[in-house]
């Protein structure tokens, strides 16, 4: 069965808080299609050292990844013998999944491979992509108000989601190394249905108008993925689509900082994503100034704002210090 799920490896594709959870409750809610909420399986392999190295380890990942690369050349197809390898891990996870539920298809969303789509691409080259894009700025609007309490600078500094998404799932757009199926999500939430039904050709599945109404389905729910905005709707709506332009507009700080963002981007990633860079502000003329309301706190962006507010310069402050020292005695006590 692992074989069999090269083909039947759904990868959708989108930046964090650009409905890619909603858009994977849809697609979930097909009667031949599993998923589990980020997996984050096929990141980890990207920076195995390869094709990319992670810049700190617990072991000397320089000499390994220059191990590696000396082992691979030893192989009898070299590079093609070293993704099969890699390719059976996660092959084999999903197929385990899939085992149990009796369907055919396994969806893995998890936004961190937007920004390791060259190596996913040549891992699964016959997987099925489905790709979401959104308008940047809604993007960092929602990903100001859910976890910075609307502090589009901290946001900025502390994990900008703007520039490298839109650079990696641009590229990806532009360059079509494999074929996918591309939505915008102004679209999808205004009319879901021909785009669902658009998606599920791609996928080589039958359309089932049923799959748009996602909250009469059972779906997981965990650590990762969307549960904030996703729990409040059963289905797409269109009533948060300009929301993001009402609050940059009564923030004249705020816009800004977009402009100085929406500058540094490629206009031919923007214009692959949906949203060529001289329509990215044509919401802001047709709505009135309106600041977003605080969302209400909740158990899961509790604890991510407790985890941003305790990780802000850990580095370097009294806290970080602690944590280190703490760190040390745990590891000292379980090697004896």
């Amino acid at each position: 069965m692992a074989a069999m799920l090269h083909e039947n490896l759904i990868i959708l594709v989108g930046a964090p808080r650009s409905g890619t959870t909603m858009l994977q409750r849809v697609l979930g809610s097909h009667t031949r299609v599993f998923t589990h909420p980020e997996p984050h399986l096929l990141t980890p392999l990207a920076y195995l050292g390869f094709y990319d190295i992670v810049e700190k380890a617990q072991y000397d990942h320089v000499n390994g990844a220059q191990a590696l690369r000396e082992l691979v050349d030893e192989l009898p197809r070299k590079e093609e013998d070293y993704l099969e390898a890699l390719r059976a891990y996660p092959a084999t996870l999903y197929a385990r999944l899939l085992e149990r539920t009796g369907k055919t298809h396994f969806l893995d969303k998890t936004p961190g491979y937007a920004l390791v789509l060259p190596f996913i691409t040549r891992l699964f080259p016959r997987a099925k992509y489905v790709v979401l894009t959104r308008n940047p700025l809604a993007i960092w609007h929602s990903q100001a108000h859910s976890f910075f309490d609307g502090d589009y600078a901290a946001a900025q500094a502390q994990n900008p989601v703007v520039e490298p998404y839109v650079a990696g799932i641009g590229k990806f757009l532009v360059d079509a190394p494999v074929p996918y199926v591309h939505v915008r999500y102004d679209d999808l939430v205004a009319d879901p249905e021909p785009h669902a039904k658009r998606i599920f050709e791609h996928l080589g599945l039958p359309h089932e108008p049923g799959a748009i109404d996602y909250g009469e389905h059972a779906h997981i729910t965990k650590s990762f993925g969307d549960p904030m905005s996703v729990e409040k709707h059963k289905r797409p709506v269109a009533s948060s689509v300009d929301t993001w332009a009402a609050d940059i507009r009564a923030r004249p700080d705020v816009l800004d900082l977009a402009r100085d963002v929406v500058d540094r981007l490629d206009p031919a990633h923007l214009e692959a994503w949906g949203y060529p860079k001289d329509q990215i502000f044509a919401a802001l003329e047709g709505t009135s100034a309106k600041t977003t309301k605080r969302n209400a706190l909740n158990g899961y962006r509790f604890k991510r704002k407790v985890l941003l507010s305790l990780r802000k310069n850990i580095q370097h402050n009294q806290l970080g210090a602690a944590v280190k020292k703490v760190r040390y005695y745990c590891d000292v006590l379980l090697r004896s």
